[in-house]
């Protein structure tokens, strides 16, 4: 995808592979606050079979199996839906949430997106400020509505 060059090291943004879903599950188990009835090897499967291009991976140029961060830049056709960005917590303030997050709004606007919205849970503070110093804000007004289908959990 892209190289990354404003932090301490260099990072390179890609489309995340198959073969890497269970390092990314890992990561998201260390660096993402929550978790969701999708964060398992099929969910992420799926995904990826269906948009190989939205789940975005940043990895240290000279270790590019290894995933530093993360973000599913996710466009039903209408809208654009920020998830999981999550980087991990010994390489933060590196600008990596930045950078992945600059590479989904690109993605977006390739794709004709107009607006985009990120699912972000109400007492994650760090991602309060993470968000909000990326040009985001809360909707007050809207609250997200949720069933399970067939054996999910919330």
């Amino acid at each position: 995808m892209t190289e990354q060059n404003g932090t301490a090291e260099q990072i390179v943004l890609r489309p995340a592979r198959p073969e890497e879903i269970p390092a990314l599950l890992a990561l998201w188990a260390r660096a993402a606050k929550g978790t969701s009835i999708t964060d398992d090897e099929a969910g992420v499967a799926a995904l990826l079979a269906r948009d190989p291009q939205c789940l975005i991976v940043a990895t240290a140029a000279d270790a590019p199996a290894t995933p530093l961060g993360t973000v599913i830049a996710g466009w039903d056709g209408w809208r654009c839906h920020l998830y999981r960005l999550a980087v991990d917590p010994d390489h933060r303030r590196r600008g990596i949430g930045a950078a992945l997050l600059a590479a989904a709004e690109e993605r977006f606007a390739a794709l004709g997106g107009r607006r985009a919205d990120a699912m972000v849970l109400d007492d994650n503070a760090l991602g309060h400020r993470t968000w909000q110093a990326a040009g985001y804000h809360p909707e007050p007004q809207w609250t997200r509505w949720v069933k399970p289908l067939a054996g999910g959990a919330s």
